[in-house]
């Protein structure tokens, strides 16, 4: 029987964490053929995303996929990404966090959700247009690579 990955576990800690410490979690996708998001968000083909409970709507950080629902621009859109797909989970605030490998991802179980198209993503609303910590934040994000 083949060990299962660290990384849905490891992703579900730090938000954790991050939510105990007031801190804003966010994650950043590299963004592939499986990932469903806004495509007017994409930049240099990755995004990041607060999944802060503030945030989101039904938010799943399960050991496949991250799925919930959020506003971009007044929308509300489904957001679909791939856990092989997340390069790092990290604090607005402090830049603390973990990166991780990127490896090639599985479609969602059910299709896409809400029939929309695979797209990428940078920022969600509570941070559109900031590629990463806010202006002033700081410290950069302290990301360690977990295999």
């Amino acid at each position: 029987m083949q060990e299962s990955s660290t990384k849905p576990y490891l992703i579900r800690a730090l938000h954790e964490w991050c939510t105990d410490n007031g801190y804003t979690p966010h994650i950043v996708v590299t963004v592939d053929a499986n990932t469903v998001v806004p495509p007017a968000h994409i930049h240099d083909g990755q995004i990041t995303l607060n999944i802060g409970t503030l945030a989101t709507n039904r938010l799943t950080l399960g050991n496949d996929y991250i799925e919930f629902q959020t506003r971009f621009g007044g929308v509300t859109e489904q957001i679909y990404v791939p856990v092989a797909a997340v390069s790092a989970i990290y604090a607005r605030e402090t830049g603390a966090g973990m990166g991780f490998d990127v490896v090639e991802s599985q479609p969602h179980p059910a299709g896409e959700p809400s029939g929309a198209a695979p797209k990428a993503v940078v920022d969600s609303e509570a941070t559109e247009g900031k590629p990463g910590p806010a202006p002033g934040d700081p410290k950069p994000p302290r990301l360690t690579i977990v295999k």
